[in-house]
């Protein structure tokens, strides 16, 4: 047909395209919240850790437990920051950020059973359950990084093999 002009866009593209870019600003909307999140946690963490000094070993508990929801928040960020560059799922990132929340999850039962001033049975119990939780979820989550590692697939911008 001559005089019609040809488009390589459609109203589908065109939607299509709209879309992905409020799904990338929604991403980097994300990305900047967990940011904020973990500032405000770490800041958190040390006021409240020098706040506390006469409760030392309970106010220790308290800055390493909120340090590591610092480093499990930027893992977050930083794997979702990773799928905005390159526009792929790795598995692998959220794998090592739950064995960190797990072994959060463990330190933070520990403590509690160390540092406890009164440790009645049932609390005793709850705790010892919680850290079996946190270790089986633990072993659960590096058997699938072991897995991940001996398979064959790869993931973008790790060798194969």
């Amino acid at each position: 047909m001559e005089g019609v002009p040809v488009t390589t866009h459609t109203a589908g593209s065109r939607s299509d395209s709209l879309i992905t870019s409020v799904m990338v600003w929604i991403e980097y909307a994300i990305v900047v919240s967990l940011l904020i999140v973990a500032g405000v946690v770490l800041v958190r963490s040390v006021v409240g850790f020098f706040r506390d000094w006469g409760n030392f070993p309970d106010s220790v508990v308290g800055a390493v437990d909120g340090i590591l929801v610092v480093i499990i928040l930027l893992d977050i960020a930083h794997t979702v920051f990773g799928h905005l560059r390159s526009w792929t799922f790795t598995v692998r990132p959220f794998l090592v950020i739950g064995v960190l929340a797990g072994v959060r999850d463990i330190l933070s039962a520990s403590a509690h059973l160390t540092l406890a001033r009164k440790l009645t049975t049932v609390t005793f119990e709850e705790t010892l359950i919680e850290l079996g939780a946190g270790v089986g979820v633990v072993i659960f989550l590096l058997l699938g990084l072991l897995i991940l590692r001996y398979s064959r697939h790869t993931e973008e911008g790790e060798p194969a093999g």
